[in-house]
């Protein structure tokens, strides 16, 4: 299982825009609202949504990774 979040220009991951798909972690790094419907059925409002997501992302020096997410198989006592 992979997740998406955002990484600074230090290789930091910045955990508070961590989600299950890259739009959902660009929906929370763009502080306007877009609604997510839209964003799957419009391409042109999609465009407008990518081009204020890249302005954002270049503007902090971030950018969108997939990462591996954590499994938590802790075992239960016997």
């Amino acid at each position: 299982m992979s997740a998406w979040i955002v990484k600074d220009s230090n290789g930091q991951f910045l955990l508070n825009f961590e989600a299950d798909s890259r739009l959902d972690v660009g929906r929370k790094v763009v502080p306007a609202h877009y609604d997510a419907f839209r964003l799957h059925v419009s391409t042109s409002y999609r465009e407008l949504f990518d081009r204020a997501l890249s302005q954002i992302l270049e503007r902090r020096g971030w950018e969108i990774v997939r990462i591996r997410a954590q499994h938590s198989s802790a075992a239960s006592p016997a």
